[in-house]
């Protein structure tokens, strides 16, 4: 498994919080911090990951952060979790919904380049520019493929998005090149 994440079959960690009503930016960073570490919601105020190593690590520092703001919360660790086909469904589903955003972000990168294309654009500030948007869209992709720890069925096309980007800035860098040895 990828850096600390979580095998398949370890359980599950369930973080159960309460956070004061305000200010209401308490929540909302609650809220996105679980999100970026890929936990769904089972009810308002439980979250569940897949257990591992760096998941509880992660959870534990959140647990702390949220007494910190005068919250409470209970970190549960599970082997045994009634509903477990529906958890892990609506894990997979959220990390099928991340590799779909992907695949259209994708989408807006090929469109941009193609822009260039159609305004006869090739200077090397527009290949930097899309080159930092390419690595962009690569460590976002990383970080979904390390929570992904069941293999959601929408990697391989965000995979495949991913190399067609690729194919497209090399083909775009080699027109740079060429534009830029006419003008010399």
């Amino acid at each position: 498994m990828a850096d600390g994440g979580s095998a398949p079959g370890e359980g599950w960690l369930v973080l159960i919080y309460r956070v004061p009503s305000e200010p209401s930016r308490l929540r909302s960073a609650v809220w996105r911090r679980l999100k970026s570490l890929g936990a769904i919601y089972l009810q308002n105020s439980a979250a569940a990951l897949p257990a591992g190593p760096s998941a509880e690590r992660a959870l534990r520092k959140l647990r702390s952060q949220i007494l910190d703001m005068g919250g409470t919360a209970a970190l549960l660790s599970s082997r045994v979790l009634a509903g477990e086909p529906e958890v892990r469904a609506a894990f997979l589903a959220a990390r099928n919904d991340e590799y779909e955003e992907i695949v259209d972000r994708c989408e807006d990168f090929l469109a941009q380049l193609k822009k260039e294309y159609v305004a006869d654009h090739f200077t090397y500030a527009e290949l930097e520019e899309n080159e930092v948007d390419l690595v962009k869209l690569r460590n976002w992709f990383a970080r979904v493929r390390q929570r992904d720890v069941f293999g959601a069925s929408g990697r391989p096309d965000a995979e495949k998005a991913l190399e067609t980007c690729q194919q497209s800035l090399d083909d775009y860098a080699g027109r740079v090149y060429a534009a830029d040895e006419e003008g010399h």
